[in-house]
C-alpha cells in the first residue's frame, strides 16, 4: 500500500523558472513501499533516449530548494534529471514524518535509479547522481551498492554518521560522549511514545546570536533569509524528529567506497567549515583501491559551503556536465 501524496501544482521553487526545460511533477517508489516526490526537468531540445541524473540534498533541505536548482540547470545541458524529496520530508511519503536513515535514505538513491530506468524517455547506461551537502555521503554510499549508477557527484559533502558519532573535526570521538548522546537519544525516545509525538530537534537557528561561529551565519543566510527559505524545509523550520541521530551513530556509510568502480567527482568550497569531509572521503575512496582514474577531487577557490548551493557563479556546472558526458560515454 503506497501513500497518496497531494503534489503542489504551482512553481514554488527557490529559483526562478527556467523557459529551456520541460518540468513536471511526478512519483516513485521505494522497496521499502515508501512513495517519493519528485520534480522532473527535461531540455525541449535533445534526441530521446536521454542521459539521467538523480539528485538530492541539502540533508534538511528539500526539492525546491539546492537540488532543484541543479536538477534544472543539469537540463538545460541536455540530460534528464530529477529532483526528489527523501523518504519522509517535503511532498514525499512516509511515517513518521521527519525521520532519517543512512540505510533508507540510500534507497532513495537506489529508488531513483529505479524509476529513471523506466522511463522510455531515459537511456539505462547512463544514469548517474548528484548528492549534496548530506546527501554528497549518501550518493556514494548509493554508487558502492548500486552498479547501475555510472558516475556520481557529491557537492560540498557532509559524512552523517561521521558527524553524529564523532562531532565536528571528530572533537567528540569517544566512547564516553557517544554513551552520553545516546542515552540523551534513548530518554527522548521514550518520552516520544508517552507523548504519541516526536519532538523535533529544530531547524536553523533563530535569531541568530551575535557570537554564532560562522557557518551557522551561513546556513542561517540560506536557510532563513528570501535567498532560500522554504516552508517545507526542515532547516528552515523545526529540524528533523531528535532520535533521527540514533541510526547514524551506529551505522557509518562509506565502509566499502574503495570498491567504487564507477566515476565520482567530490566537489568542495576551499573556505568551508565542511571541506574536509570532502577531502577524507576522496582519499578513503582512492586508497589501495584499483578504479582512481575516475576518481576526482575538485576544490573550488575560496568558496564556504552553502555557495555550492545556489550560487551559478560558484557551482561548477561545466565541470559537473564535462564528467557526466565523459564518463556516461565511457565504454
Amino acid at each position: 500500500m503506497q501513500d497518496k501524496l497531494f503534489l503542489t501544482s504551482e512553481w514554488d521553487k527557490t529559483f526562478p523558472k527556467s523557459e529551456e526545460v520541460f518540468h513536471e511533477k511526478a512519483t516513485f517508489h521505494t522497496r521499502y513501499g515508501i512513495t517519493l516526490a519528485c520534480d522532473a526537468y527535461r531540455p525541449k531540445q535533445a534526441a530521446e533516449p536521454l542521459p539521467a541524473i538523480a539528485v538530492c540534498g541539502p540533508f534538511g533541505a528539500v526539492k525546491e530548494q539546492a537540488s532543484g536548482l541543479y536538477a534544472q540547470e543539469m537540463a538545460k545541458r541536455g540530460f534528464l534529471t530529477i529532483a526528489f524529496d527523501p523518504s519522509f520530508t517535503g511532498e514525499s511519503g512516509g511515517q513518521p514524518r521527519y525521520v532519517a536513515s543512512p540505510d533508507i535514505n540510500t534507497e532513495d538513491f537506489s529508488a531513483a535509479v529505479d524509476y529513471l530506468s523506466c522511463r522510455k524517455d531515459v537511456n539505462p547506461e547512463k544514469i548517474g547522481v548528484i548528492g549534496i551537502c548530506g546527501w554528497g555521503g549518501m550518493a556514494l554510499n548509493a554508487a558502492a551498492m548500486d552498479t547501475r549508477i555510472k558516475a556520481t557527484v557529491a557537492s560540498t559533502m557532509y559524512d552523517m554518521t561521521r558527524v553524529n558519532a564523532k562531532g565536528y573535526f571528530d572533537a567528540d570521538d569517544s566512547e564516553e560522549e557517544r554513551f552520553e548522546i545516546k542515552n540523551a537519544l534513548n530518554k527522548q525516545r521514550t518520552a516520544d511514545y508517552q507523548n504519541g509525538n516526536y519532538e523535533r530537534a529544530g531547524g536553523v537557528v533563530d535569531p541568530l546570536p551575535d557570537d554564532a561561529p560562522f557557518f551557522v551565519k551561513d546556513y542561517y543566510d540560506y536557510y532563513k533569509t528570501k535567498r532560500g527559505y522554504h516552508a517545507r524545509s526542515l532547516n528552515s523550520n523545526e529540524g528533523w524528529n531528535k532520535t533521527s541521530a540514533l541510526s547514524f551513530l551506529n551505522m557509518p556509510i562509506l565502509a566499502y567506497s574503495n570498491e567504487i568502480r564507477s566515476a565520482v567527482l567530490i566537489v568542495h568550497g576551499e573556505k568551508a567549515h565542511s571541506c574536509y569531509f570532502s577531502k577524507d572521503a576522496y582519499a578513503a575512496m582512492t586508497k589501495n583501491s584499483k578504479y582512481t582514474a575516475n576518481k576526482e577531487l575538485l576544490i573550488i577557490p575560496n568558496a564556504v559551503h552553502t555557495d555550492l548551493y545556489d550560487r551559478l557563479d560558484v557551482i561548477p556546472f561545466d565541470q559537473i556536465e564535462a564528467f557526466f558526458k565523459k564518463n556516461f560515454d565511457r565504454k
